[in-house]
């Protein structure tokens, strides 16, 4: 057999395990976050787009793929929120790992900001409010202020991975359960 399918194959069953894994996560969940926000750079891949060639071939860091997939699979929607100075490298990186069909945005671009205009953009574009948004990145200032517009926000030492994706589900479900109990209650309206 030929040992670069032989890895393809390797990695495609790598990717479908891990793929189970995460829906058993996700089906631990009563509330579900309607739209996933990643961060690109150190969060789904392993390196700096700005720092890689568009000829190059690109790896995503071991569990992405298949938490992707999952997601998908749940009818839960993916976006991205990038602030790459080289987006036609991340978008050329995203083509050629197959991924780009999977996201509803795709908010690449260098911005001073944090990654508070990407999340005003995505929003704008999916009409999906910021309490229902769950989003990973590996950097705490974009954490900090993307938190402050009411998105879970999660922080990503190394790469997204299936403790990431508990943990953000975890602390998503807590925020959601914590809004509903200091809403008023409207189902007795002579109250």
């Amino acid at each position: 057999m030929n040992p670069h399918a032989q890895t393809e194959r390797e990695m495609e069953e790598k990717t479908e395990k891990v793929k189970r894994e995460a829906l058993k996560i996700i089906e631990e969940f009563e509330v579900l976050p309607k739209l996933v926000v990643f961060d690109l750079d150190y969060t789904l891949w392993p390196f700096y787009c700005e720092c890689r060639s568009k000829r190059e071939m690109p790896s995503l860091y071991p569990h992405a793929k298949g938490i992707l997939l999952a997601l998908k699979e749940k009818a839960i929607d993916v976006a991205i929120a990038s602030r790459s100075p080289t987006a036609d490298t991340a978008i050329a990186f995203l083509n050629k790992l197959n991924l780009s069909s999977l996201f509803v945005a795709q908010e690449i671009y260098s911005s001073w900001t944090h990654k508070t205009d990407h999340f005003q953009r995505i929003h704008s574009r999916t009409a999906v409010p910021f309490s229902s948004m769950l989003f990973f990145d590996d950097e705490n200032r974009n954490i900090h202020s993307v938190s402050k517009m009411g998105v879970t926000s999660i922080l990503v030492d190394d790469g997204v991975n299936l403790e990431s994706l508990m943990s953000g589900l975890a602390q998503f479900s807590q925020n959601w359960n914590a809004s509903q109990k200091n809403k008023p209650d409207t189902s007795n309206p002579a109250a």
